[in-house]
């Protein structure tokens, strides 16, 4: 992905006329969704236009190429809909082939946002929390990354050098929850998976994910990873634990997860129209539809 964060789509003929922004060339999240009413953000979810987003330096695997757009399986995102990843439809122009980077350590973003840099020092593009990209050198002020615009430079402080993409340090329950609270107030998105709009698994997924925890994209397939919790037994919940909800009081169809933030309160990404939150579960329609709850924590936490 060669572009701060690319919307997958379920077919290209589900992009709207408002959706402009978000395949130009150069995407822009914010006037997007500035650009939409009410109904048409809704209609994102109503009528399954999008499937979920990628990063600045995601890769994909391209299964096919269709006019201006591709058919791509995303591989850091797993899913029951395609064993080697999540599939769907991007802008051909969001790609950019680049060489084999195996073998590399890399850089995490670990602030909200961080700014890429050219060699001589020009501002390249602004890329969100948890991009990762592979390091070609480093010092105490500066990392030197591999990036789809070529070899560019990034502030120390805001990243976390990591061996791997899939050997990030590992955090706590706790660790999540810290990490978490940092988004309060973000917007909720469909589809979102970045720190300029998560939607409920994308919080869920990215939060863990940040603490070498790795799960499913969809709160579905979330909802059977991990370590079966008595949902029934509130003392037994951990926080970081993942809280999973369904319609018809918890015997329907899986809707929405959480995290558990202790002390019977939930933090989340809520639904269209409103932003990361923490909340008491107690009196809410939440505590009537709760179907389970999943472990990926290895430290108890009090």
């Amino acid at each position: 992905c060669r572009v701060p964060v690319t919307s997958v789509w379920t077919h290209p003929d589900k992009v709207r006329e408002v959706d402009a922004y978000a395949i130009a060339d150069m995407p822009n999240i914010n006037k997007w969704r500035e650009a939409m009413n009410q109904q048409q953000t809704k209609d994102l979810t109503v009528s399954n236009r999008l499937q979920t987003q990628l990063l600045y330096g995601e890769p994909v695997v391209i299964d096919e190429i269709d006019g201006t757009w591709a058919k791509i399986i995303a591989p850091w995102q797993p899913s029951h809909k395609d064993e080697r990843g999540y599939p769907g439809w991007v802008p051909l122009a969001h790609l950019k082939e680049t060489d084999s980077l195996s073998g590399r350590s890399y850089a995490r973003v670990a602030a909200d946002k961080a700014q890429l840099w050219t060699p001589d020092y020009h501002p390249l593009v602004s890329i969100p929390f948890n991009s990762l990209l592979p390091v070609e050198d480093a010092d105490e002020t500066r990392v030197q990354v591999h990036s789809p615009d070529g070899d560019a430079y990034i502030e120390a402080k805001h990243i976390e050098l990591v061996p791997s993409p899939d050997q990030i340090p590992l955090g706590s329950g706790q660790s999540v929850v810290n990490t978490a609270e940092r988004f309060l107030g973000l917007q909720y998105f469909w589809g979102g998976m970045s720190s300029f709009g998560y939607d409920c698994s994308g919080f869920s997924h990215h939060m863990l994910k940040a603490n070498g925890l790795y799960i499913s994209r969809d709160a579905g397939d979330q909802s059977t990873e991990g370590v079966e919790i008595d949902r029934l037994d509130k003392a037994a919940w951990q926080i970081g634990d993942l809280l999973f909800f369904a319609y018809q009081e918890g015997s329907g169809r899986l809707h929405h997860v959480g995290i558990y933030y202790g002390s019977g309160m939930m933090i989340h990404s809520p639904t269209s129209g409103k932003a990361i939150e923490i909340i008491r579960l107690e009196g809410t329609v939440y505590d009537k539809e709760l179907c389970a709850v999943r472990r990926f924590t290895q430290e108890e936490t009090t």
